[in-house]
Order: C-alpha cells, then sequence, then structure tokens
C-alpha cells in the first residue's frame, strides 16, 4: 500500500515549502494539491494556483509523485490544460500524477455560464478526458465535440507521451467508476454516504465491488481520499482503522490531508509526525 497527502494551496510559498520538502521527508509516496478556484468551507481564506503551487514544489522535492487532487472541467480546456501538464512533468522529472473529476459544484458556477444537470457535467467530464488522452499522445488533433474544440492542437513529437502520464480518474457512482474502469490508469473516490464511519465504508464496498465487476480480473490502482467521513490524522489509532479498512477493499493507495490550524482537516503536525514515521512503515 502506498500513501500520500495533500496540502491545500493556501499558504505563502515561504510557508508551503517546508510542507512539501517535509511530505518527500516524511516518505509519503506522493503529495497532493485541490485544483479549484475556490472550495466549500474556504472562500474566505487565501487560495493559490494549482500549476504554479506544483511547478515549486517539483523544484524542492526530488523523489515524490506530485498531483492534482483533483482537476476538472469547470474552467479548463484540455489543450490549455495539456500545456500545464507536459510542464509540470517535464519540471518535476516525470513524478506528475494527474487526477481528473467532473468538478465541484462552486468552481461549476463562480465563472457564470450555463448550469449543467449532473448528466451534462458527467458527458463533458468523459469528453474532457478523452480529448486530453488524445492530445497528450497525439500530435495535431482537429476535433469538434459538444463541449470541446481543438483545430490543429499540437502537442509535437518531442511533446508527445509514449506511454503516457497516468490520469486518474475520480468517481463515486455507477457511471463514473465504469468510465475509470474503462479509461483510467487509477480509479479515486472520496466514497457515498459520509453520515458515519460505517456508512462511508458500506459505500466503499458497493463501489469496490462494482469495480471489481468490471474489471473482471485486471488490475487498477486505487485511490482513496481517506478523510471523507472523519479525518485520520485525528490519531493514529483513526488512521490505522480507516486504512486496514480501506486495505481490505482492495485500495492501493491512501491520501490524508496536512493537519490545518483550524477547521476543516483542523489537526496536529506532531501527529502527523508520528503516523508518517511509526505507523505508516508498519502499514506498508
Amino acid at each position: 500500500m502506498r500513501f500520500g497527502i495533500a496540502i491545500l494551496p493556501e499558504y505563502r510559498w515561504q510557508d508551503a515549502a517546508r510542507r512539501w520538502r517535509q511530505a518527500e521527508e516524511y516518505g509519503f509516496d506522493h503529495a497532493w494539491t485541490y485544483d479549484h478556484l475556490t472550495w466549500s468551507g474556504l472562500q474566505d481564506s487565501p487560495w493559490f494556483g494549482t500549476t504554479p503551487t506544483l511547478t515549486a514544489a517539483a523544484t524542492v522535492t526530488s523523489t515524490i509523485k506530485l498531483g492534482t487532487f483533483v482537476t476538472s472541467p469547470n474552467f479548463r480546456h484540455p489543450l490549455a490544460l495539456t500545456r500545464d501538464i507536459l510542464a509540470i512533468d517535464d519540471v518535476s522529472g516525470g513524478r506528475f500524477l494527474c487526477g481528473i473529476g467532473a468538478g465541484g459544484s462552486l468552481d461549476a458556477t463562480i465563472q457564470g455560464g450555463p448550469d449543467l444537470t449532473p448528466r451534462q457535467r458527467q458527458d463533458r467530464y468523459e469528453e474532457f478526458v478523452q480529448l486530453l488522452d488524445t492530445l497528450l499522445t497525439t500530435d495535431g488533433v482537429d476535433f469538434k465535440g459538444e463541449y470541446y474544440e481543438t483545430r490543429n492542437g499540437r502537442t509535437l513529437p518531442g511533446c508527445v507521451q509514449q506511454p503516457r502520464l497516468p490520469l486518474i480518474l475520480a468517481g463515486n457512482g455507477p457511471r463514473s467508476v465504469r468510465f475509470a474502469a474503462n479509461h483510467g490508469d487509477g480509479w479515486m473516490t472520496t466514497g457515498g454516504d459520509k453520515t458515519s464511519l460505517d456508512t462511508w465504508f458500506a459505500s466503499l464496498t458497493d463501489l469496490s465491488h462494482r469495480l471489481d465487476d468490471l474489471l473482471e480480473g485486471r488490475h487498477l490502482d486505487r485511490y482513496l481520499s481517506m478523510d471523507s467521513a472523519q479525518y485520520a490524522v485525528s490519531s493514529p489509532a483513526a488512521f490505522e482503522e480507516i486504512a486496514g479498512r480501506a486495505a481490505a477493499l482492495g485500495f492501493t493507495d491512501l491520501i490524508t490531508h496536512w493537519p490545518r490550524a483550524e477547521g476543516v482537516y483542523g489537526g496536529s503536525e506532531d501527529v502527523l509526525e508520528e503516523i508518517a514515521t511509526e505507523l505508516i512503515p508498519r502499514l506498508r
């Protein structure tokens, strides 16, 4: 099992840099940041751009993988995102992981535009991923879909990726899980009913079984946002319980959040250090 940590893009770089360095020193396999324009509950907090944050993180680390948790079609075009992906992957020396989802409700409306139904947002997401995949692997793409268009979208032979960097597709429902199984290099989820830890794991059990049926024996890495129902870094015992139950469902990668001073994901960096240095080595 691999372990990752999400560092919200809310810190000035003089404060953020040491967190990214420390994540690597702690031995985390991957580190992530949110790719949103804002996030529910933190609209009054500082919030910095994802692409420059990950680029800066690449310059202060050397081995840890770096990813978006997650990017979405809400405010990006696949061709523009291709440029960002190629740059971050190049600066990091091939360490970039691209997490992609249909997008949160705040990002979907903050710039105006038409209100899409959940089905339309899923349609757009699937078109987004398929065009992004093509742009990353093919030079000179002409495409006209319902939501996106490219006219001779150039990637250039020197930048075309074979094999393509990993696209980890988020999904919390039957259709999005099916799409991840068919098109993703990994599946990422926050689960369903978050009323309690037990109801959350019941939803994860259902989603995991659906994925098993779709894969028919094929392997797909499975990434879990482990703080969805209870903050895992609240204590070593909480972290160990969530990690153990997730491992039993076949999750290969678990992602927690760097403790914040207060509010959502509020916690202690001392507890994080204990989990990273003492508990995680035993759980691998």
